[in-house]
């Protein structure tokens, strides 16, 4: 048989200097990364500081300049409503000409230079001033129609505005109630106010409308930056104008700050899978929210300088790593060298002292036990090899002695009864069989047989007992295979476990029985089991059968046999072998004996 073995391919042994080097840059690594990492986040964390300090600063800006714009126009509607000589045009006469045409072209005059005083003539869509009966005047960017009366009257925002007193002048968008011409816009701001000195108690009888268009807000968001993100929206979330606009989804944002009581904040959130720093600032009066949306990533950061700082930080502490990896591998790599080289050694068998190993320092305090233990290894090696020697064979020689005088004895016994029931009759046949078994247990208990041979060693001691019995019993051998009795088996395992079979069984049963004798292979095993149809064996004393040996008594089945056979076993060929008890009282017994197949 030719025989292959496989070696493992040959790799760089791992020593503690490299190990020691690939550890210390390891933390190095980490330390430098670390120190990276922070100064990157603390340099990020201070532009987007600085940038929403910038953004909080155009926010309030925005607000101041909304707000400014808001005032004029609301000053532009309180003047026309409390304006007591722009209505009044049936109480003054005139020598010269037509009161009421005078007081009309004085009115649409004075409309217009509140228009162009305010500075946002341009934003005011329409403005105009109705008294019933006696007068509609209008002034604006867009030309008047002979509809706007009933346009305006007709709007479904004019009655609520109307009745509005000037702290709930909440500024919102609405549609625009005139026919959309070439200029016209589709949607405006309005604002609505009774005139003050109206003689009749209807408020719709006299008022000023004033319709602001949302260009007014566009123009305050084209001085920013043209690259920032900004809103400006109605306290319903309405969005007046924006820049830039479109590039995020704020609808839910905006809505959300628009119900809020906050009046001003700074939020961070993740829009459109950007992350985003928001700033808002709400007016209290007019209603409106202005807001700036930063993406992070859009943020000026400046990442020369914090990726060259990165990069100086990091082979900085690279190189200091390395200098003081080799300088401290190289001040412990000798002596450990030296105690792994003598460790190798003492695994080749070499336990002699060196006195190289044992320096002053905590090294050589190691050196000094490994020259400790290498010595003691040595003497436990010798004390164990004679004392295993002298384990194993006195523990044959207990067992042989434990088995001899028991078997002789119920050999003796035997002939002791064929000669008084018998007088001389099978004396001859009995001491032929006892000089058979004599002659084989004198060459050695742990003496391995075949099975053909052990079973005819067995069969003289059937002859012996069945003569002392008279046929009590009857033995039915069964091999499973005939290459089986060739089976090596160690010398007198089968007869301890008939003995019981007929002693512990059989007989305290009073009836004749019959041992049936079973050898069969499995997965390499060999097993023979004994089995008998005796009085079988309670559980408990099953589980006491193979380890208490402390009373021999015909009740009990223990007897010496088994647990020598047991032990004998386990002896030779290890734990995973040797006697297996299975019993049903009053029905049968098995014992079972397993070792491994040798052909």
């Amino acid at each position: 048989m030719i025989k292959y073995t496989l070696h493992k391919a040959h790799t760089a042994p791992k020593t503690f200097q490299k190990t020691l080097i690939f550890y210390n840059m390891l933390i190095i690594v980490c330390i430098a990364c670390v120190i990276s990492i922070y100064n990157f986040t603390s340099y990020k964390n201070d532009v987007i500081k600085n940038e929403t300090n910038n953004s909080v600063n155009r926010i309030q800006t925005l607000s101041d300049r909304a707000s400014l714009a808001y005032d004029e126009m609301v000053n532009i509607l309180l003047n026309c409503a409390e304006r007591k000589s722009l209505f009044l045009t049936t109480s003054l006469k005139s020598p010269q000409t037509d009161s009421s045409e005078r007081m009309a072209l004085y009115a649409a005059d004075v409309l217009r230079d509140f228009c162009a005083i305010s500075g946002y003539s341009e934003y005011i869509y329409k403005i105009t001033l109705y008294n019933k009966d006696q007068l509609l005047i209008q002034a604006g960017s867009s030309s008047g129609s002979s509809d706007d009366l009933e346009n305006i009257t007709n709007a479904p925002w004019f009655d609520d505005y109307l009745t509005k007193n000037t702290s709930q002048y909440k500024l919102t968008l609405e549609e625009s109630p005139f026919p959309l011409g070439r200029y016209a816009n589709p949607q405006i701001i309005p604002l609505v106010r009774p005139l003050k000195y109206n003689s009749g108690s209807d408020p719709k009888d006299a008022w000023v409308f004033l319709g602001i268009s949302p260009k007014l807000f566009n123009s305050l968001l084209d001085v920013l930056p043209k690259d920032r993100i900004l809103y400006i929206t109605t306290e319903n979330g309405e969005i007046i104008s924006s820049l830039n606009g479109s590039r995020l989804d704020t609808a839910s944002l905006i809505q959300e700050l628009a119900s809020s009581d906050a009046f001003s904040g700074v939020l961070r959130r993740k829009l459109s899978g950007e992350d985003c720093v928001i700033t808002y600032q709400k007016q209290l009066v007019s209603g409106l929210l202005m807001l700036e949306i930063m993406p992070v990533e859009d943020m000026n950061f400046d990442h020369t300088v914090i990726g060259n700082t990165v990069v100086i930080i990091f082979f900085f502490c690279l190189t200091i790593g390395l200098i003081l990896s080799v300088l401290i591998s190289r001040q412990l790599g000798a002596p450990i060298k030296r105690l792994t080289n003598r460790l190798k050694l003492i695994s080749q068998g070499d336990f002699t002292r060196d006195a190289s190993i044992e320096t002053d320092d905590e090294i050589g305090m190691i050196g000094k036990q490994i020259n400790h233990m290498s010595g003691r290894i040595s003497e436990l090696l010798d004390t164990r090899v004679k004392s295993e020697k002298e384990k194993k064979d006195l523990e044959i020689k207990m067992l042989q002695a434990q088995i001899n005088p028991h078997f002789l004895y119920n050999t003796l016994d035997s002939i002791k009864w064929i000669a008084t029931i018998q007088k001389n009759s099978g004396i001859v046949q009995v001491v032929t069989a006892l000089s058979s078994l004599l002659k084989n247990m004198a060459k050695g208990f742990n003496e391995k047989v075949t099975l053909r041979q052990e079973l005819d060693f067995l069969n003289n001691y059937v002859t012996i007992e069945k003569i002392r019995y008279i046929e009590l019993f009857d033995v039915d051998i069964d091999v499973e295979s005939e290459y089986l009795y060739d089976a090596k088996i160690i010398k007198l395992t089968l007869q301890p476990l008939v003995e019981n079979a007929i002693f512990s069984g059989i007989e305290p049963s009073g009836r004749s029985g019959l041992i049936k004798i079973h050898a069969y292979t499995k997965d390499n095993i060999l097993y023979v089991s004994v089995t008998d149809n005796g009085i079988g064996i309670s559980e408990e004393n099953i589980k006491k059968l193979l380890t208490d040996t402390s009373r021999i008594t015909k009740s009990n089945m223990s007897g010496i046999g088994l647990p020598n056979v047991d032990r004998r076993l386990k002896l030779v060929y290890g734990e995973d072998y040797g006697v297996k008890i299975d019993s049903v009282l009053d029905t049968y017994t098995t014992i079972t004996v397993s070792l491994p197949l040798e052909l």
